[in-house]
């Protein structure tokens, strides 16, 4: 953290204090301001996030009517991480409030600007790695029956979220444009995301060998009395070929844009299909 960094947080006062507590227990319902449909997006849910600030720092009518419709403006970022953004907006309209000559089509452009790399950032930690590594421990426990894996799951999940949701929204008030700056210019941020994205295809390649299974009774009986089952081959040779045809075969039909409920039901009918024709 660089010096007038660590000078902003220490002049942080306890107004400001409350003010981001304000803006993160707010920032859980910014994803239920969806009311703008795909021309708006989040719109709706940051200006009810960043009213606290808004209030605070719009001194007249005027200029917190010129901030709602600044903040109307499009808006779609992943929201476990979109509080770096709000903070960062938070302190860019502190700054506006204090200084006649700041140029607040700024906080648009920062925004805008933000949008990408965080989305690619948050996407990949938590709906690419998170999610499925919460997956991937609570669905073997489902299985056993176990009532507590939902609630294992939720936590392991959202916990993480919660925490970092409130650092971020705090780094980014204190941290200001300073921060994107430098881990951009290191490339820290290509970095990380592709790390990420690495990270969550493994933990989906771990989940299609432990959580799809194929078992068949078929055998080959041979002149000499012997019998060959199906199923030692898979077990051995060909270990988790089938698991992954299947996958396979989905995404290949989802990239042909086969609507999801049809390519579940077709694999629910071809697997009823298979049992009664003794192959499973």
């Amino acid at each position: 953290m660089t010096t007038a960094n660590s000078a902003v947080k220490a002049a942080m006062t306890a107004e400001d204090k409350k003010m981001l507590e304000r803006i993160y227990w707010r920032s859980f319902f910014q994803m239920a301001g969806r009311v703008g449909g795909q021309v708006r997006m989040h719109a709706v849910g940051i200006i009810f996030t960043l009213a606290p600030a808004l209030e605070r720092y719009c001194k007249t009518p005027e200029k917190h009517r010129e901030a709602l419709m600044r903040h109307s403006t499009f808006f779609n970022i992943t929201q476990t991480v979109s509080t770096f953004c709000l903070g960062l907006v938070t302190a860019m309209e502190r700054e506006a409030s204090e200084d006649p000559s700041f140029d607040v089509s700024a906080i648009t452009a920062v925004k805008t600007s933000l949008m990408g790399p965080m989305s690619a950032i948050g996407d990949s930690l938590f709906w690419g790695v998170l999610r499925l590594l919460a997956a991937s421990i609570c669905i073997p426990l489902a299985q056993n029956g176990l009532i507590v894996a939902p609630l294992l799951f939720l936590a392991i999940y959202n916990i993480p979220g919660m925490v970092l949701r409130r650092y971020l929204l705090f780094t980014g008030y204190t941290m200001g444009t300073t921060f994107l700056k430098e881990i951009a210019g290191s490339g820290a941020m290509k970095i990380l995301t592709k790390g990420a994205s690495i990270l969550g295809l493994i933990m989906v390649g771990a989940m299609i060998a432990s959580n799809v299974n194929f078992t068949t009774p078929l055998a080959f009986e041979f002149t000499d009395g012997s019998v060959a089952t199906i199923q030692s081959y898979l077990d051995t040779v060909f270990l988790g070929l089938v698991p992954l045809l299947l996958s396979l075969g989905c995404l290949w039909a989802q990239r042909k844009n086969i609507n999801t409920n049809y390519l579940t039901l077709g694999v629910f009918v071809l697997s009823i299909l298979l049992a009664l024709i003794g192959v499973v």
